[in-house]
C-alpha cells in the first residue's frame, strides 16, 4: 500500500580526476649535445702523441733463447742478418746493454755474417735473460 516512502535517487555527477602535481611538473631531460673537438693544426694528435713515446730501440734482429754464464755468450735465434762490428742493442725487463759484435759463431765455429734464421752464439758483455730481445742501432 504505501510506497511513498521510497526516496528517488539522485544521479551522482562523479567529477573528472585532476592530474597530481608531480606528474605535471616532470619535464622529459633534454638530449646532450656531444661535442668533439678537433685537433689544432699545430698541436700532435693522440696517433703522434703515442708514436713519439714509444721506444726507439732499432731494428729488430733476434731474441735470447740460452745464457751461458761461465763463457758469457748467448744462444740468439736471428730474425734478420747480422755480422761482426755491427752496434747492437740487447733489451729486455732488466737487461739494457749496447755493446759492438766481437764474436759470433755456429756449432762452436767462428764466422763473420749470420743470416736469417740462424740460431748464433754470440759473446755479451753482461748477464742477460731468455725472451730478451737484441736490435740493430
Amino acid at each position: 500500500m504505501g510506497s511513498k516512502n521510497i526516496k528517488k535517487s539522485k544521479k551522482i555527477q562523479k567529477k573528472p580526476l585532476k592530474k597530481s602535481k608531480k606528474t605535471a611538473l616532470k619535464k622529459k631531460p633534454a638530449k646532450k649535445k656531444i661535442i668533439v673537438k678537433k685537433p689544432a693544426k699545430n698541436r700532435p694528435t693522440l696517433k703522434k702523441q703515442i708514436k713519439n713515446k714509444l721506444p726507439r730501440e732499432g731494428v729488430l734482429i733476434g731474441t735470447v733463447t740460452h745464457y751461458f754464464p761461465h763463457v758469457q755468450a748467448a744462444a740468439v735465434k736471428l730474425k734478420a742478418p747480422l755480422s761482426k762490428g755491427d752496434n747492437i742493442k740487447i733489451k729486455g725487463h732488466t737487461t739494457d746493454i749496447k755493446q759492438t759484435v766481437v764474436s759470433l759463431q755456429i756449432d762452436r765455429v767462428d764466422i763473420k755474417t749470420a743470416k736469417k734464421g740462424d740460431l748464433i752464439g754470440l759473446r755479451v758483455n753482461s748477464r742477460v735473460r731468455q725472451q730478451d730481445k737484441i736490435y740493430k742501432i
